[in-house]
């Protein structure tokens, strides 16, 4: 994707740049906002798309039954949209979203549980901090009410870097016991703080990525 234009349902009719094909249909990939993981794809039409808009759950046309259906309507796995971005040329959707249950009819959390060349970025747990990023960001950018995250945004950068002490030294207090469960907790809670820091400054782990891999090139 190289645009990150959205539309709304007042705006869907001046969108002269979004093309259907010759059967009305255009592919949708349907994303995880939380996570940015790629949960399933689908197509949709102009009706479908614009029942979307209306209802904020995702609508699809199936080519097989020639009909439109919302994600769900039987399993109770709905998808929540969040937003909706087209690419540059126009011919694909990007749809983020909260899934509620599993995307894949098999039971598995997304479609693309199979893999054709094995991936790099490791396993569920090797992405949590992925994961965490995503639900920071979200929290940031759509608030719940008694989120600890928003009780850490709502009282700004000072607060956000006196927790930040706090469990740096936390993490030094534990690391002098011989209990490595603490240790592991004080670590995990300077771990989440220091991630609230990087969303506030706006600052993501590919940032962090990119410097490491620099300095590590560089050594």
């Amino acid at each position: 994707m190289c645009s990150d234009r959205q539309g709304t349902k007042e705006d869907l009719s001046e969108i002269t740049d979004l093309y259907f094909d010759e059967d009305g249909l255009i592919p949708a990939i349907i994303q995880e906002a939380s996570s940015g993981e790629v949960l399933m794809m689908a197509y949709m039409n102009r009706e479908s798309l614009e029942k979307t808009l209306e209802t904020g759950t995702t609508w699809f046309y199936s080519r097989r039954r020639k009909r439109l259906w919302n994600k769900g309507e039987s399993s109770g796995n709905q998808q929540i949209v969040k937003g909706i971005r087209y690419d540059c040329d126009g011919d694909t959707l990007l749809l983020q979203v909260e899934q509620i249950g599993v995307a894949c009819h098999t039971g598995e959390k997304s479609c693309f549980y199979r893999e054709l060349v094995e991936s790099d970025r490791g396993s569920g747990q090797q992405q949590v901090l992925r994961i965490l990023e995503g639900i920071i960001k979200e929290r940031r950018e759509n608030p719940k009410e008694g989120s600890y995250t928003n009780y850490l945004f709502d009282n700004g950068l000072d607060k956000i870097l006196k927790k930040v002490g706090e469990e740096a030294s936390e993490v030094i207090i534990a690391s002098k016991n011989e209990h490595s469960a603490d240790l592991i907790g004080e670590i995990s809670d300077l771990i989440y703080h220091m991630m609230v820091l990087m969303q506030e400054k706006q600052i993501t782990l590919d940032d962090v990525s990119e410097e490491l891999m620099y300095r590590h090139q560089g050594r």
